[in-house]
């Protein structure tokens, strides 16, 4: 049997005058290998987009010059924008209010979906399709099979696409209660929350769940989409009764930017063009929204540059870099840098990046630092600018949210994860657990699953952090536990803990101590613990002239002329702290002598 291929007439490349050459001609004319693979030729030429031959060495084609060639791209615009104009947003809220649906629309609205994923969308709308014979766009970004067979998002899916204005990332986070913690994980990347809302159930818990979080990890812009107004016939006054509902809740949330869209994901009213059936709506449609939406974000670039070290690369012994990503700030080589905690101090040599050395390197970026001297930092660590404040901390009071079914109670012991460093953590306190309906704060004696507390967390290996509102990756950590290696919470920080030397200087001592000579002597002769002045001096004055004046009375007693027994007492309430401070400085140190040496406890490798 004939093979087909040899049965399609092929083209000869000498010129424009092509001829046929029929089957069974010499080999060296039949089609090679590679026409066998990909056809013929002559249906190649026969199409107006075939580009031609590639060209050669000298830029030139050995086909004819009659052979036009076709750039496919001529004329288009481009289809991606700016980076600098990327939006990255999520979409959340209440199982089955249509998120997944609204980004299937925003994507097929877009030109987003190819054709072989529409044809593929047509096959999975007809078998795993919940909305009858019509297509079903949250098939889009629900891949995993439990997703299909439950109807529900189970994990984060991220989706790109871009118009002629913008470039986004979107985050479809499932609303179930139970994969809270992943909406928890979209949102920390986030600048901007689409929050939707049923326009048939309003404003539910997990809404509000969902917009607590959203508000916690520091996203300022939301978009409160009121989804499935056909089912409520466009109702202007729904859509005004839900309006007014969530805005009895914004003030206990931290947005400053909210707008209200209605519209309808399933059949793309207000999506990308505004719908005739919202006639009493003059607001933008969804995309518009989208397009000019300018989200309040942290500017790292304008902070303090800080580093955490991830990886001491040592290829040789010529070359000792310092990699990680740039959290905050810029750096160039000259710079000069301090390495936390231990404070040694040093020069910017070079900057690496992952196609060589740079000028200098920006937020966000992954890099690597040489230094002019060998300092001591490894993982963990961090590395800033000379002159930074930040330093190492003890303690931290921060919102948390536990993330597993057994309760979390004060007292138990974790491992905590913040930025690149690694350390054992204990939950020192529960303050109290947020109502979910009212935001307020209650006591609690333990947190639940996906419930969120106020905690004061101490480390054993102090790391270098800040507050979640003044640096994203030094203010943010997430809990592990030790024995199973699970991540049961996430957590900002809101507060550092000061240490109590930080709080006495600011009431007073730091003054004291800046005293020399007779200033120095009168401070630890009050005793150190009360700043000069204070009531609490003028009660302790008092209490040791009476004990003096009780000295002299007793020596009186005892036979002593007036004036040896007053010079007694003088002495006696000039040198009693001195004496007693000395005393008890001596006994504290033979206790610490006379103590076993405690062994450090282990928490097993690599923690």
């Amino acid at each position: 049997m004939s093979n087909a291929l040899h049965d399609t007439p092929r083209v000869d490349k000498a010129g424009d005058d092509a001829h046929r050459i029929e089957d069974g001609r010499p080999d060296e004319t039949r089609t090679d290998e590679a026409d066998r693979a990909q056809g013929s030729v002559a249906a190649a030429l026969a199409d107006e987009r075939y580009a031609g031959p590639a060209p050669d060495a000298n830029g030139e084609t050995a086909a004819s010059e009659n052979v036009r060639v076709i750039d496919p791209q001529a004329g288009m615009e481009p289809l991606v924008a700016p980076a600098e104009s990327l939006l990255r947003f999520i979409t959340c809220g209440s199982v089955d209010d249509g998120k997944s649906t609204l980004i299937g629309r925003l994507l097929f609205e877009t030109n987003a979906v190819f054709d072989d994923q529409m044809e593929a969308l047509e096959k999975d709308s007809k078998k795993f399709g919940t909305t009858g014979g019509d297509l079903d766009f949250a098939l889009l970004v629900d891949g995993l099979s439990a997703e299909r067979e439950q109807g529900i998002t189970i994990d984060v899916a991220y989706r790109y696409f871009s118009t002629s204005r913008r470039a986004f990332i979107i985050a479809d986070t499932p609303g179930h209660e139970q994969y809270t913690r992943n909406m928890a994980t979209g949102a920390s990347q986030a600048e901007l929350a689409v929050i939707l809302v049923d326009a048939r159930k309003g404003i539910l818990p997990q809404t509000r769940r969902h917009s607590f979080i959203t508000s916690l990890v520091g996203i300022k812009s939301v978009v409160i989409a009121i989804n499935k107004m056909d089912l409520v016939d466009f109702s202007q006054e729904r859509f005004e009764e839900i309006k007014r509902g969530y805005q009895e809740i914004l003030p206990q949330l931290g947005f400053t930017d909210v707008s209200y869209v209605p519209l309808s994901a399933k059949n793309g009213d207000n999506i990308v063009t505004r719908s005739p059936n919202t006639p009493w709506y003059h607001g933008e449609t969804l995309l518009q929204r989208l397009e000019s939406a300018s989200p309040e974000t942290f500017d790292a670039d304008a902070s303090p540059f800080r580093m955490p070290v991830q990886w001491v690369n040592r290829p040789n012994l010529d070359f000792r870099g310092f990699c990680g990503t740039v959290a905050s700030g810029t750096i160039r080589a000259g710079d000069r840098v301090i390495s936390l905690p231990s404070g040694q101090t040093s020069s910017v040599k070079a900057v690496w990046g992952p196609g060589g050395m740079i000028e200098r390197a920006r937020t966000g970026e992954s890099v690597t630092l040489t230094l002019n001297d060998e300092i001591d930092a490894s993982r963990g660590d961090v590395i800033v600018r000379e002159g930074d404040t930040i330093r190492p901390v003890k303690t931290v009071e921060a919102d948390l949210l536990w993330m597993v079914d057994r309760p979390m109670v004060a007292g138990g012991r974790l491992i905590a994860k913040l930025g690149s460093h690694q350390t054992p953590a204990t939950l020192r306190a529960l303050s109290g657990s947020v109502d979910i309906h009212s935001y307020e704060v209650k006591p609690a004696n333990a947190l639940l699953m996906n419930e969120i507390g106020k905690v004061t967390i101490a480390f054993d290996r102090p790391p270098v952090a800040t507050t979640y509102e003044e640096n994203r990756e030094l203010g943010a950590f997430i809990l592990i536990d030790q024995l199973t290696n699970e991540t049961v919470a996430l957590g900002v920080v809101k507060e550092i803990a000061r240490p109590a030397e930080t709080v006495a200087s600011e009431t007073g001592t730091a003054a004291t101590a800046a005293l020399s000579g007779f200033g120095k002597a009168k401070a630890e002769w009050l005793g150190g613990d009360v700043a000069p002045g204070t009531e609490a001096a003028t009660t302790r004055l008092a209490a040791r002239a009476t004990a003096s004046a009780l000295l002299v009375v007793l020596a009186v007693l005892f036979g002593l002329n007036v004036f040896s027994a007053a010079a007694l007492g003088l002495l006696d309430f000039l040198l009693r702290p001195f004496v007693t401070g000395l005393i008890a400085d001596r006994g504290t140190k033979r206790e610490e002598a006379s103590e076993p040496q405690k062994q450090p406890p282990y928490y097993g490798d690599g923690i």
